[in-house]
């Protein structure tokens, strides 16, 4: 195993700007206020299998349609660049529907808003420039997060307040336009 710092920190900056848990916090309360609770375990543990599980068998699902690493880093990077898009212009390009039912810490919370698709291509993007094991530390790292916003939710919405969520989406969003840049000319080449 070769762990690297630099490479752990990339990764894990890469995964905060797209699971973006800290813009998803009104998407959570809301939620909460609709099915009575969040299951914060369950939905990290949930989120967790998907993203462990598309880091091992997410090539194996591109070789069966026949494409390669690079190309896909290079579609994921250009996903990474709209969602960054996104987050500096506050415009919504992926719609995230919402339900009341039980099963609201699964879907739609751990999918698709936490481990959804532009989670999922980053992943595989990231496999192409990154160690698998930086990448697991990485997520592993996220999950943490996610689990610590999920259980607080209420107290980090009064902390931010409005102003502070959205300044942190911004830069988050800079950020992310960058990297996706950095992949597309990493994998062009």
């Amino acid at each position: 195993m070769n762990f690297v710092f630099k490479e752990i920190i990339s990764v894990s900056i890469i995964l905060f700007s797209v699971i973006d848990i800290l813009g998803a916090i009104p998407i959570i309360i809301d939620l909460r206020k609709k099915a009575g609770s969040i299951h914060a375990e369950q939905a990290t543990l949930v989120a967790g299998g998907l993203m462990i599980t598309y880091l091992f068998l997410g090539i194996s699902i591109l070789n069966l349609f026949g494409v390669d690493v690079k190309s896909f880093a290079i579609a994921g990077a250009l996903i990474l660049f709209l969602i960054g898009f996104e987050m500096i212009l506050g415009r919504s390009i992926f719609k995230h529907e919402t339900t009341d039912s039980k099963a609201t810490s699964i879907v739609p919370l751990a999918f698709p808003i936490i481990a959804g698709a532009g989670t999922m291509t980053t992943i595989i993007s990231l496999k192409a420039a990154y160690q698998v094991e930086n990448i697991i530390i990485g997520i592993m790292l996220n999950l943490l997060v996610v689990y610590i916003v999920l259980r607080n939710s209420q107290l980090i919405e009064k902390i931010l307040g409005p102003t502070g969520a959205d300044i942190l989406r911004k830069v988050f969003g800079m950020i992310l336009i960058a990297i996706s840049i950095k992949l597309i000319k990493t994998n062009l080449f």
